[in-house]
């Protein structure tokens, strides 16, 4: 059943407009006053999700943070996680796949993001954050227009119509420069594998390092496959 979308297209449009001189605190202070108890953070544990994290913790320390844990993150990505969670007083939340890696190896044959992996992301990101925004008018995203072409005309709001939800991006403006300054900054803890040739982590089998600067920072994931997203910002 489709979802009753909690603005419309004109006031999105509206919004949109106002939001894009603000920074990106104003934009979260905003979206926290404007959907209440019916909006999330989801994080990856890359960079910008620290930064997003810190900006939280003192704008809407109240605020549901949703890991969407597939199972095949990079120790690195479970120790940010550690070092975030330790630090700040975030109201964090876990959602796991329905199915384990074994029982998904047994249902669909082993290693399904080597042969079909819209299908693994689908199971194993799609899916639980379709469980995640269940009840939620609002969902904010650490999407930057720098990162990819797909991302380039990244609004800081916009309507998932597919969702029924709005996404607020409130460092869509931000480069990578920008989310560097922010971290060392305020001494944020980050992923170290940012260090070491990873401009975007996601999971294991999915994600290479990448030498020099790359002009995408996502060119790092799922090398070869033609693939850029994983489904929870389009394809």
């Amino acid at each position: 059943m489709t979802r009753t979308l909690p603005m419309s297209p004109a006031e999105a449009d509206r919004l949109a407009a106002e939001l894009e001189p603000r920074t990106a605190e104003e934009v979260l202070e905003w979206a926290a006053d404007r959907f209440g108890d019916r909006i999330l953070l989801t994080c990856s544990w890359q960079k910008q999700s620290s930064v997003l994290i810190h900006m939280v913790s003192e704008v809407a320390p109240g605020m549901r943070v949703v890991e969407l844990d597939t199972g095949l993150l990079f120790p690195e990505t479970y120790e940010t996680r550690e070092r975030l969670i330790s630090r700040y007083p975030i109201r964090f939340e876990r959602i796991e796949p329905e199915l384990t890696l074994d029982q998904q190896a047994g249902e669909y044959g082993n290693r399904l993001w080597e042969r079909d992996p819209d299908a693994c992301c689908g199971l194993r990101k799609v899916a639980p954050l379709r469980q995640a925004l269940d009840g939620m008018d609002a969902w904010i995203t650490g999407i930057r227009r720098e990162q990819s072409t797909t991302r380039q005309n990244a609004r800081k709001l916009e309507l998932d119509e597919r969702r029924g939800v709005v996404k607020v991006q409130p460092l869509a403006d931000w480069t990578s420069r920008d989310v560097w300054r922010y971290i060392w900054r305020h001494g944020i803890p980050y992923n170290p594998l940012h260090d070491h040739g990873f401009p975007s982590i996601g999971c294991i089998p999915c994600t290479t390092s990448v030498a020099g600067q790359p002009s995408d920072e996502r060119s790092g994931r799922w090398r070869g496959t033609g693939k850029v997203e994983c489904g929870l910002h389009g394809r």
